[in-house]
């Protein structure tokens, strides 16, 4: 058996027998366990996928065939079989290997998704590049059933279907999770004789035939389909569909996807596989947890780091906070997008099923759909993550904020995410909300804050408005929570008063920077500036009267950032005496690492950001 740290692309699939491809199955799923319980990251998706991966590379040629992998959290047995098992002990490290697929990191990675439903609109560009070039490879993308709800996903599918000169071949890795599969004896018929040899050469053969006969035979194919119950979807959007297909049975796999070659025109292969396949612990589990995970200790699936009492995710804080208003608001909705495990809403569905609504992965529609309801007498909570919501901007703006409609937004996971890399990290929604007219943007330092705000949010503001939250953990206490200041207009807050600089900054810095400035016994004026907008104007006022220099951190991109904000302020109140200082994130896309990592490489960490408070520091 092949050593999988000595593999440097598929090719050796090729000369390998059944018995040998299932060992090496075990082999991929040992070592992806092994890996992730020390690393984190993306578990049941890929050990769903090893056969699948297994079969594909073997079936067709990659690089020359294309494999576009929808979102790529799934990538892992394909980055294995390509030549990368050597480097996973860094895998979604700071300068190691991405958790997604990452085309500097390979000629067979060839399409970069941290967000689903692109691969299929991808596919089509793919395909239609190898018309106009004339190539005769394959492009393949690998779907999960999930996916399919996005309407990008639907838009895609609408144009290829009666694509006919085209070959594309979509692989729905369906988990029995999202797509109730095709069953029957007679749908297992059909499919073995659409399957068959004999099937396959007659209908490369009618392609001879008159148009007329060709539209009388599919319409006859279409009808007996229909009278077994069978039709899908993509029948009717004109793909030629094969299904249900044993994503664990390589010769089954294989069989079909040989098939898919030759059928010439738009295929849907339907494969169905189980989720965490191969560890007890993820296979049994239905609710997501085994999704994303830390480091955890394989024996008993337990995380390696437990978390104190007093200590929780900005998530289930939030949640706190939804499920005591939901008891005395019954008109109260929570819309979520394919996220309640992610948003820490599951006690929540536990106690208020009917006040919960999980749209699936549509945030577009979850925001459009939240507007309308809150314009018929509801009051709407909707909760997304920072780089999920930049999908639905122009509902936001032209459907939302437009029509300055009350919704509330939880945007979850704000700032840096970590380790999940660039197509996460939540440094853009300040960017892409605050020019929009009615817009409101608010992010707390702790949870008594976060209470504070979101009565705020609830009881006192008209607009739409949007609650900023990171991905971190903090410490709470919860009888705090139990009466909170009362917020009723936009206000910053001083934390520490009369420095020689202010220092201006939000969320999980407040606390940070306190720490910091005693520490150091800094003397510098703290500034909590938790109304991002609109901003405290009175305040910002006082601190540009008295003139000393001001410090903006924040762990946001620093282009249309809250220091912007003021930098503007000040150009249009013609108080440009004071020095202003960003500190924030730089116009390019961040790479995964811990926080802590990413602070310190773009010099937002203490001692960064203590150095830059002490050069205007009186002497």
């Amino acid at each position: 058996m092949i050593d999988l740290l000595d593999i440097k692309d598929p090719k050796f699939l090729k000369q390998m027998n059944h018995d040998e491809l299932v060992e090496l199955s075990k082999e991929i799923r040992t070592f992806i366990i092994d890996k992730v319980s020390k690393t984190g990251g993306h578990l049941s998706s890929n050990l769903g996928t090893v056969e699948l991966t297994i079969a594909l590379h073997k079936t067709f040629d990659s690089p020359n065939d294309k494999i576009i992998f929808d979102v790529g959290h799934q990538s892992y047995t394909h980055k294995i079989l390509t030549g990368r098992a050597k480097y996973f002990d860094q895998l979604r490290q700071f300068e190691g290997l991405s958790g997604y697929i990452k085309r500097e990191e390979s000629v067979h990675d060839v399409w970069e998704a941290g967000h689903s439903s692109t691969a299929i609109a991808a596919l089509a560009g793919f395909e239609k590049a190898r018309q106009f070039t004339g190539e005769k490879n394959y492009n393949i993308a690998v779907v999960g059933d999930g996916s399919l709800n996005s309407g990008l996903s639907f838009e895609a599918l609408n144009y290829l279907g009666h694509q006919n000169e085209m070959r594309p071949i979509i692989i729905l890795n369906d988990n029995e999770m999202s797509i109730s599969k095709n069953v029957g004896t007679l749908s297992k018929i059909l499919n073995s004789l659409r399957s068959s040899k004999t099937y396959v050469k007659a209908r490369r053969r009618s392609v001879k035939f008159p148009k007329f006969l060709i539209d009388l035979k599919n319409r006859i194919g279409f009808m007996l389909r229909g009278f077994a119950k069978n039709m899908t979807i993509f029948d009717e959007l004109g793909f030629t569909y094969y299904g249900p297909i044993n994503g664990h049975d390589l010769k089954q796999l294989e069989k079909y996807f040989e098939l898919a070659k030759k059928v010439n025109r738009p295929t849907v292969l339907h494969v169905i596989t189980k989720k965490g396949k191969g560890y007890l612990p993820a296979e049994s589990d239905l609710d997501g947890l085994w999704h994303g995970v830390g480091p955890f200790d394989i024996e008993t699936g337990k995380p390696l780091q437990k978390l104190p009492e007093n200590v929780s995710s900005w998530s289930n804080i939030i949640s706190s906070y939804l499920i005591k208003y939901a008891k005395d608001h019954p008109e109260f909705q929570v819309v979520v997008p394919a996220m309640i495990n992610g948003s820490g809403l599951n006690k929540f569905q536990e106690l208020y099923p009917n006040q919960i609504i999980d749209v699936g992965i549509c945030e577009s529609f979850a925001v459009c759909f939240s507007g309308a309801l809150v314009m018929n007498k509801q009051t709407v909570f909707v909760p997304i993550y920072s780089s999920f919501l930049q999908r639905a901007y122009d509902q936001i703006s032209h459907d939302i904020a437009r029509q300055d409609i009350h919704v509330v937004f939880g945007i979850d996971r704000s700032g840096l995410v970590g380790d999940d890399g660039e197509t996460h990290q939540g440094i853009y929604d300040i960017a892409y909300l605050k020019h929009i007219p009615n817009m409101e943007i608010v992010q707390p330092k702790d949870a008594e804050e976060a209470y504070s705000l979101l009565d705020y949010a609830f009881y006192v503001s008209k607009h739409p408005i949007a609650i900023r939250y990171s991905r971190n953990k903090i410490e709470y206490n919860s009888v705090l929570l139990e009466s909170v200041e009362k917020i009723d207009k936009p206000t910053w807050k001083e934390v520490i008063p009369n420095g020689e600089v202010n220092l201006i900054t939000y969320g999980d810095n407040v606390d940070r920077m306190k720490l910091l400035i005693q520490s150091k016994a800094l003397n510098v004026t703290l500034i909590n500036a938790r109304f991002i907008k609109p901003i405290d104007t009175a305040m910002l006022d006082k601190i540009l009267n008295e003139g000393h220099p001001i410090v903006v951190l924040e762990d946001s991109t620093k282009i249309s950032s809250l220091g912007s904000s003021i930098l503007e302020y000040m150009a249009t109140s013609s108080k440009m005496q004071c020095k202003v200082e960003i500190l924030g994130l730089p116009d390019e896309f961040i790479q995964q690492g811990k926080i802590s990592e990413l602070y310190l490489k773009y010099n937002l960490d203490d001692e960064s950001v203590a150095q830059i408070l002490s050069k205007y520091l009186v002497k």
